[in-house]
């Protein structure tokens, strides 16, 4: 299991990445932090209690320090963690910066699950491979680690599902200003509701939508699945809002 400090200044977007840790397989939540001064803190904690941190999902930005001096500072102190850069930072000599430090991805704010999935997993497959013998290795096999932090292409939709359709529904949710259910989708796209519902919850499911739930204003009004409804508002947004009944909408 890879043991993961999230360190964002930005209390949301930490929680949401936190969230989006979860979901995966072979990772566990260390904690989060909120500056490079808890960050050092968290660490030695784990470090004295014999568990470790691995990985560092690392705000470039942070109140106390920039994130690529955190991680020279644990290079330099010889720490083996290793670094996934989470910025809005889209300068290309901050790139070149964060590849002198050990990042081994980058990942551009704001993005959905689908991609953070997609870099999570690379990063798991190249700790596989590096885990494997400590021989001699061959061209071959040193080309493997390095390929694995690779993209590997978008994977298909799932069956059934078409790319024209959803692209369909992505627009009619971004074009729509407030939140539609899956039978007002439906309604306006000439499909069934079950059709129109399978689309939203890939979206969903991507990390692309966001989905009011009851729990947000304590309805139970909301509770049922022809009332859910999707919208075009950014995920920290959509958890804070209340509304009549439950929608989705872009992230």
């Amino acid at each position: 299991m890879i043991r993961v400090l999230v360190v964002d200044d930005e209390p949301i977007a930490a929680e949401a990445h936190a969230d989006y840790l979860t979901r995966l397989d072979g990772f566990e939540l260390a904690g989060i932090a909120h500056s490079a001064r808890q960050a050092q803190a968290q660490i030695a904690r784990a470090q004295a209690r014999s568990e470790p941190v691995d990985l560092i999902l690392l705000d470039i930005t942070l109140p106390d320090a920039s994130g690529l001096e955190l991680a020279r500072a644990l290079c330099a102190a010889r720490m083996p963690i290793d670094f996934i850069a989470i910025t809005a930072i889209r300068q290309m000599d901050t790139v070149q910066a964060a590849l002198g430090v050990g990042v081994v991805q980058y990942l551009i704010k704001p993005f959905g699950f689908a991609l953070f999935r997609e870099k999570l997993g690379g990063y798991l497959r190249y700790r596989a491979l590096l885990a494997g013998d400590h021989g001699h290795s061959t061209q071959q096999e040193v080309d493997a680690v390095f390929s694995s932090l690779r993209p590997s292409g978008r994977p298909g939709l799932p069956k059934g599902l078409t790319s024209s359709t959803l692209e369909s529904v992505t627009g009619l949710l971004r074009r729509t200003p407030s939140p539609l259910s899956a039978s007002e989708a439906a309604e306006l796209l000439g499909l069934s509701r079950v059709t129109a519902r399978r689309y939203l919850e890939h979206l969903c499911d991507d990390g692309l939508a966001v989905r009011e739930q009851a729990s947000l204003c304590g309805s139970k009004d909301m509770e049922r699945p022809e009332d859910q409804r999707f919208f075009t508002g950014p995920r920290s947004v959509a958890r804070s809002r209340c509304v009549s009944q439950g929608r989705w909408s872009i992230c």
